[in-house]
């Protein structure tokens, strides 16, 4: 058997921290972890008989771990017997401890689904924002987009999820989730999220993503025409959103100079869903039913407040 170097031991000479390392370290300091264990607290069981459980910040810090990197349950175990930076993350040595199994992991995100703590943690998240400085301006930005779903009817059911939903965009038919956001257009910070089957139309969901104290309201031309809506949500509100041609008006060249100007701002939305959907990894839905994959969204949401503010809260 070879001998084990130096460097294999742990006494490496020229140690450099890697992106992994470097990202975990900013996220440990920003992540209000005895707000958000204070939250699940009354939820998490007692130790009694038995085997005791693992303490609520490790497990809390495992399922953030699953949103940053997209890991399935068992792909969170395999990940923490390779990774020295997440197990550093999480707390663990291997020389004394074992890493939670996927079943512990599994269950503790079925408590957080049952007891709704998604949303509560989004809730607390922005509480703890606006606590360091960062408020709400007078203006929204509305926007949606889709996240697909297996389209395998390979299953027990035989079917696709029921609760997901079809549509169609650039010619191409889509399945999936929508996640329905309002942003604030100056912190681009999410403040409101609602997650629908995917064939709901975005301007339905508008009135929902208004907290109704906007002076401005931002949207891409699928929010086109609803005036009536933004006045009746935000009374002082302008409506900003893209104009599009219809039956008795062609857009003018200077319409197409309103909208240039206007998707300048409106663009900001985009942000906050390349973080998801791009930095964590978060393309397809893992879960079926439109409970568990809303409550993963209001969670992810959370952490990309968090990760979008990580350099002023640092």
């Amino acid at each position: 058997m070879k001998q084990m170097s130096l460097a294999q031991g742990g006494f490496a000479k020229y140690p450099k921290a890697s992106r992994r390392a470097e990202f975990l370290a900013q996220m440990d300091r920003v992540v209000p972890w005895k707000e958000l264990c204070e939250l699940i607290e009354p939820h998490y069981p007692k130790a009694g008989r038995g085997r005791p459980p693992v303490g609520l910040e490790r497990m809390l810090r495992l399922h953030f771990l699953q949103h940053w990197y997209n890991l399935s349950d068992p792909g969170l175990e395999e990940e923490l017997l390779e990774s020295e930076s997440m197990r550093r993350f999480v707390g663990i040595d291997l020389g004394h401890e074992r890493v939670p199994d996927e079943t512990t992991v599994c269950k503790f995100r079925h408590l957080l689904e049952r007891h709704g703590l998604g949303q509560k943690i989004f809730q607390r998240v922005g509480e703890h924002l606006r606590s360091r400085g960062f408020r709400l301006s007078a203006g929204t930005i509305v926007d949606a987009t889709l996240i697909s779903a297996p389209t395998s009817t390979k299953n027990r059911e035989r079917q696709r999820d029921p609760e997901m939903g079809t549509t169609k965009k650039g010619g191409q038919w889509l399945y999936g989730m929508k996640a329905h956001v309002g942003v604030d257009d100056k912190s681009k910070l999410i403040h409101t999220v609602v997650a629908t089957p995917g064939n709901t139309a975005d301007a339905m969901m508008l009135r929902h993503l208004l907290h109704g104290r906007e002076r401005r309201v931002w949207g891409d031309k699928a929010y086109f025409g609803l005036g009536r809506v933004i006045k009746e949500v935000a009374p002082r509100a302008r409506d900003l959103t893209q104009l599009k041609n219809n039956v008795n008006r062609r857009l003018t060249p200077l319409d197409e100079v309103v909208n240039r100007i206007r998707s300048k701002t409106r663009a900001k939305v985009e942000h906050c869903f390349g973080v998801i959907k791009c930095i964590f990894g978060w393309r397809k839905l893992r879960y079926r039913g439109l409970a568990k994959n809303a409550n993963r969204l209001m969670t992810s949401a959370a952490l990309c407040n968090l990760y979008m503010v990580r350099h002023k809260l640092a």
